[in-house]
């Protein structure tokens, strides 16, 4: 290793680690959640394919999950395949389903969830997904369902709009029974029709990529996050860039209309 990178390496180092001890210093956000951008772009820019952008996203992923256990993040959500990616090239498609197949049976049997205690549950119509990645969500949600330490949600196969229309459709069907009475529906009756009913909202909603939207991502349960947009991609997104996340998101009052 050329000597220029062993003192880059080291700054960083002992950059990571002074922004680490700062953070730790103070309350970290219970539950963060990521729209993972940028994977086809990565690639593009270093001449690379974009099924090794994807790959490498999908690495990058174990790795934050490792620091939100690290730093005591113990809720981590993540934007994995929203419904409209079905638009995309059948070829593009058919690997993702692939890598999310093989992300979640990977998962299932990582020494990180068991050793920590993750919990894996699947946000989204799984109904229309294919039968290999079906199999790999039941695998993966049963080998972890008796944990409750650290909650690892993916969005597969999401859209928050399509997910608020399933709250409503399923609360109008317990109205129209009598199981429910109209006056019955408030925020919280919401609340536990959506996927998210076991958590609490996000405190810190985060995006990678430079692009500053929330992409149809948890539109009932953001109401009072902080959001938080970078312009690195996913795949190159490091441990440093996660805590200045957190720190900007610790430097906000949050008020919420008070």
């Amino acid at each position: 290793m050329p000597f220029s990178n062993i003192i880059t390496n080291k700054a960083y180092s002992t950059y990571e680690a002074k922004l680490r001890k700062e953070v730790l210093e103070n309350p970290v956000p219970k539950h963060i959640a990521i729209i993972m951008d940028g994977n086809r772009r990565f690639a593009e820019e270093r001449g690379e394919e974009k099924e090794e952008g994807h790959r490498l996203g999908s690495e990058k992923l174990e790795e934050v999950l490792n620091w939100c256990v690290e730093d005591g993040i113990k809720i981590l959500t993540v934007y994995a395949f929203s419904l409209e990616n079905f638009n995309r090239e059948k070829t593009e498609v058919d690997y993702l389903m692939e890598l999310l197949e093989e992300s979640l049976m990977r998962f299932a049997d990582s020494k990180t969830i068991h050793e920590h205690e993750v919990s894996i549950k699947i946000l989204g119509d799984v109904s229309v997904l294919p039968e290999n990645v079906k199999r790999a969500i039941d695998y993966a949600c049963k080998k972890t369902e008796g944990y409750s330490n650290y909650k690892l949600n993916m969005a597969i196969a999401y859209g928050g709009r399509q997910e608020i229309t399933t709250a409503v459709k399923e609360i109008a069907s317990k109205v129209s029974s009598g199981e429910l009475n109209l006056e019955d529906i408030n925020e919280d009756m919401i609340s536990k029709h959506m996927y998210t009913s076991d958590v609490p909202d996000p405190d810190l909603v985060l995006r990678t990529s430079g692009e500053i939207r929330i992409s149809n991502f948890l539109l009932w349960q953001l109401a009072y996050s902080e959001l938080y947009f970078t312009d690195v991609y996913w795949p190159g997104f490091r441990h440093i860039d996660f805590l200045r996340a957190i720190r900007t998101f610790q430097q906000r009052g949050r008020r919420y209309g008070k």
